[in-house]
């Protein structure tokens, strides 16, 4: 028990991944001076091991490894060793699994390096057992051999971590180019065309992951190129994981990954930016097709993040672990007799048919509830029942089935306040308000943000973390190029001019702390953060959109917004930055070409104005359910000096609207009914 243990160095820190190693008998230091002095000072090497509270195999190290007295007392007596989490500090995470990357040839977690005292590498892996098994070398072995290579051959390895740092530094560099042209987007969507699953949708074989910057992407590109399949590919995809066991059909959200590729059976835990960004794409989805399955799934994604992720402030925690009772997915399966017992016999007859309930079972003897291949109108005919009835009972059973699990162990909360993952969130909830029509969501955006600036914002400056009172780390790129994000969403849904003067006063902090002004972009860690091993930029799109992505994509909004053509050349200079790499890995890059497609396309500036507010809010109402992605809505202030509205204010008047296009106006349309039929004909 841990009452009787004592615990390390780590019980200090607030981080759930920390905590979960503070009674390791590891001699555990967090990140800082402390350790890495004491490593000069006792001339050893430094084990640093990364992960986060969320990760299965991160789990299965700390078991194995971690907790051992012999593992432990290896790593106490011949190295310092650190723990990192990923998530409070991706600087640091973000250059060692470059290292790791780069020695073995990929990455994950648990990412565990050994430095020498100075932070340079010198090897790299992931996950270790204890001792060697399933191709991976044991853990005591390799300390053994890291520990008589570093007494017996210190100057070797200390040169050959030189290098290691050298190609990192070499591989970090970026010179600027022209910048790519819109044929890089084609060639993107060609990519992306050619790796589709056509039966089952998404791309590529399992794992699948939901990636929603591509379908971001792909709803631009078919609205830019008139291009059906582009659509057809998102919609496919999209139902497919609606469908399949990603999405908790019992609580709603939905999980990292797929393990197969006919979205089945996940990796069960949930992060909050999956939620966030899969809402945004169910929020455009419902704007293009107006199909009810988007709302559907949507606002049972919100109940989901209210009920479970949602703290009682209204911030948002980070993730939900995949894994209970040391089991993965314990507390989302089910067996055939549970669902009888619970709902009785007609109910489960029925539940267990849409669902492909069986006595086999789907995962290890028991089931994911999923709706692969179910057919509502036979099941409803088979029991004679209407699809309405059929539906209205799923929802009743669900519920109850919900209730039921919810006295299960539940899995661990990660329960800290990352500003990025929020802003995220956010910017998400604001597109959803637009697309649904719900004022509940821009509610639960406006308090969220609320928590950020008033808790998160301390001296003047922007921070990364928040858990129970303590705020920490300087923020990094990330969280002003969302937050800059989740402004402008804030500013579609309500046209409050103080979100979009917080966005540019975001611009210029984001401007002053990390552009790099040699070369451009931006730097990931601002210029008074620590100083590591190197400053690095970030510009791939991964799990989540690169910082740099999506400032490019917001300042070329902002340019539209507010007429300020800086914004997009700002813009542009982050393209020519990453030109070598976007155009050999277009595919890595499908957010920030989206600022690439909104530059080709030009876009309309919609400005209105006019006396009658009714007439302006009616206009609203009808523009921002649209699926208008590279045109922007202006309500004139006429009080604003800013000299792109200042000619557009004509307050006497009732309705006024103002149609831009390529640095020009169109005559003014003063009748709120033409208006609306111009906007018919733009959509």
């Amino acid at each position: 028990m841990l009452e009787n243990k004592k615990p390390n160095r780590l019980i200090g820190e607030k981080s759930p991944y920390l905590l979960q190693h503070a009674y390791n008998p590891v001699d555990w230091y967090p990140w800082g001076k402390e350790a890495f002095t004491k490593a000069k000072r006792e001339n050893k090497p430094v084990f640093v091991s990364i992960g986060y509270s969320t990760c299965h195999w991160c789990h299965v190290m700390k078991r194995e490894c971690f907790e051992d007295e012999e593992v432990a007392k290896k790593l106490n007596e011949s190295f310092v060793s650190i723990k990192v989490d990923r998530e409070e500090r991706p600087d640091i995470d973000s250059i060692y699994m470059n290292v790791c990357q780069m020695l073995i040839g990929h990455g994950g977690w648990p990412l565990n390096v050994f430095l020498t005292p100075d932070q340079k590498p010198f090897y790299a892996g992931t996950y270790f057992p204890k001792y060697s098994r399933y191709g991976h070398p044991g853990f005591l072995d390799v300390l053994a051999r890291l520990q008589q290579l570093y007494q017996q051959k210190q100057g070797e390895l200390a040169s050959y971590a030189e290098k290691i740092t050298e190609a990192l530094k070499q591989k970090s560099q970026t010179e600027s180019g022209t910048g790519p042209v819109l044929e890089v987007a084609h060639d993107a969507y060609r990519q992306l065309e050619a790796s589709f699953d056509d039966e089952f949708g998404g791309f590529g074989q399992a794992p699948k992951f939901p990636m929603p910057h591509q379908f971001m992407f792909l709803m631009r590109y078919a609205s830019l190129q008139g291009e059906e399949k582009a659509l057809h590919m998102t919609e496919k995809s999209m139902k497919a994981m609606i469908s399949g066991g990603i999405w908790d059909h019992i609580g709603g959200g939905f999980a990292r990954y797929s393990t197969d590729r006919e979205w089945l059976v996940p990796h069960f835990e949930k992060m909050l930016y999956d939620q966030a960004l899969m809402l945004y794409v169910l929020a455009e989805m419902y704007m293009i097709t107006k199909e009810d399955q988007w709302k559907e799934t949507a606002l049972t994604l919100t109940a989901f993040l209210r009920r479970e992720m949602l703290d009682e402030t209204g911030v948002f925690y980070s993730a939900i672990d995949a894994d209970s009772e040391g089991e993965e997915g314990k507390y989302y399966i089910w067996g055939k007799e549970d669902i009888f017992m619970l709902l009785g016999h007609e109910a489960a007859e029925i539940f267990c048919k849409a669902y492909n309930i069986t006595e086999a079972g789907n995962f290890e003897g028991k089931n994911i509830p999923n709706l692969i291949g179910t057919n509502f109108q036979n099941i409803a005919a088979s029991f004679g029942r209407s699809v309405r009835e059929l539906k209205h009972l799923l929802s009743e059973s669900r519920e109850v089935l919900r209730r039921a699990r919810g006295k299960r162990v539940y899995p661990h909360l990660d329960d800290k306040i990352l500003t990025a993952w929020n802003a995220l969130m956010i910017a998400s909830l604001a597109k959803a308000s637009r697309a649904f029509q719900e004022p509940e969501m821009l509610d639960m955006a406006q308090k969220a943000l609320a928590f950020i600036e008033s808790r998160l914002w301390v001296d003047g400056k922007l921070h990364v973390r928040y858990r129970d009172g303590d705020v920490r780390y300087p923020a990094y790129l990330d969280d002003y190029a969302y937050l800059l994000w989740a402004y402008l969403e804030l500013y579609d849904a309500v046209q409050d001019p103080r979100h979009l003067n917080r966005a540019m006063d975001f611009c210029e902090i984001m401007f002053d702390s990390f552009w790099d002004h040699e070369n451009g972009g931006f730097f990931f860690t601002g210029k008074s953060s620590e100083a590591l091993l190197l400053r690095q930029k970030q510009a791939f799109d991964d799990a989540l959109p690169s910082g740099n992505s999506v400032a490019a994509v917001m300042l070329w909004r902002l340019s539209k917004y507010t007429g300020e053509m800086s914004y997009a050349e700002k813009a542009k200079t982050i393209l020519a930055c990453f030109q070598e790499d976007i155009e050999q890995y277009p595919g890595s890059f499908l957010f920030m070409l989206q600022s690439l497609m909104g530059i080709a396309a030009g876009g309309r500036e919609i400005v209105i104005t006019g006396s009658s507010e009714q007439d302006r809010a009616h206009f609203k109402k009808s523009f921002i359910r649209r699926f208008l992605p590279f045109d922007c809505l202006i309500e004139a202030d006429p009080l604003d000096p800013r000299p792109f509205w200042a000619d557009k204010t004509e307050k006497e008047k009732p309705f006024v609207l103002f149609l831009c296009e390529h640095f020009a106006c169109q005559q003014p349309v003063y009748d709120l009914q033409d208006a609306l039929e111009a906007l018919e004909k733009m959509d």
